[in-house]
């Protein structure tokens, strides 16, 4: 049984909650293994017809769990490899989940946690979240989660957002393709209702198979090249001078030495 999450099926509708409140569902290596075999189990239910990515609390998912970013400030570059392939496969296997998914947005979304937003065919969000790529501020890159955030908001937005580490509202992530509709939190389960009746009453197989014709299609696929290279890229910027700084700065609360 999970410690991180709620999992629930509903009139073949299959809800995975974030339930981490406490820590605004940051995850670590652990909540990355548990979503991950989630999906990964869910792939296989037939009775299943789409899948939620939900959270419980005020924040949608803040990224990476302080005591795991603590952890991983003494990581070797071997350490952070491995660290970081488990967070690819996680995002895979959302991405890859042969029923449709969506994220239910109902707080802020922050780092890592946009991956899981991307990382699923739709979003709704409540008008009161926000969003950040932040990783830039800490000396880190935004790159286990680019091919899925690139690929939902498109690379234009992506050079500011993923440079400035800009925090933006519910409405811009609308306005960039991040999300597909912004709700209310009042009207937020009535949309949520009407996309997942809408995806029920579709034929499955040709649901399932229309996901991968999508996948297959739309700009370049998530290959395991490019899934390499950002496994790489996140590995050597954590073990760099101002990746080191950057995450010690965050967990000291001060400022970073680059700061001017």
């Amino acid at each position: 049984m999970s410690n991180s999450l709620n999992i629930s099926t509903h009139n073949s509708v299959h809800t995975i909650t974030l339930s981490r409140p406490e820590v605004r569902n940051a995850f670590n290596d652990e909540v990355i293994l548990e979503l991950k075999n989630a999906f990964l189990a869910v792939a296989h239910n037939a009775s299943v017809r789409c899948v939620v990515l939900a959270a419980e609390g005020s924040a949608f998912c803040a990224g990476a769990d302080l005591n795991w970013m603590r952890r991983m400030a003494d990581y070797t570059r071997a350490d952070n490899l491995a660290d970081a392939s488990e967070l690819a496969a996680m995002l895979s296997a959302i991405y890859e989940c042969p029923q449709p998914t969506i994220a239910r947005v109902q707080g802020d979304v922050y780092a890592g946690g946009m991956g899981l937003v991307a990382a699923c065919d739709m979003a709704v969000s409540v008008d009161s979240a926000h969003y950040c790529l932040s990783e830039v501020k800490l000396g880190l890159i935004p790159a286990t989660v680019s091919p899925y955030v690139i690929r939902a908001m498109g690379a234009r937005a992506a050079h500011r957002y993923f440079l400035t580490a800009e925090r933006f509202s519910a409405q811009e992530a609308h306005r960039i393709g991040l999300v597909h509709e912004v709700t209310t939190a009042e009207t937020l389960d009535a949309k949520m209702n009407e996309l997942t009746h809408a995806l029920v009453s579709a034929s499955p197989n040709a649901t399932r198979v229309c996901k991968k014709l999508l996948q297959d299609v739309a700009e370049h696929e998530v290959n395991d090249a490019l899934v390499r290279m950002t496994v790489e890229g996140i590995a050597d910027i954590r073990a760099s001078s101002d990746g080191k700084e950057g995450v010690q700065s965050f967990l000291q609360k001060r400022k970073p030495s680059w700061t001017l």
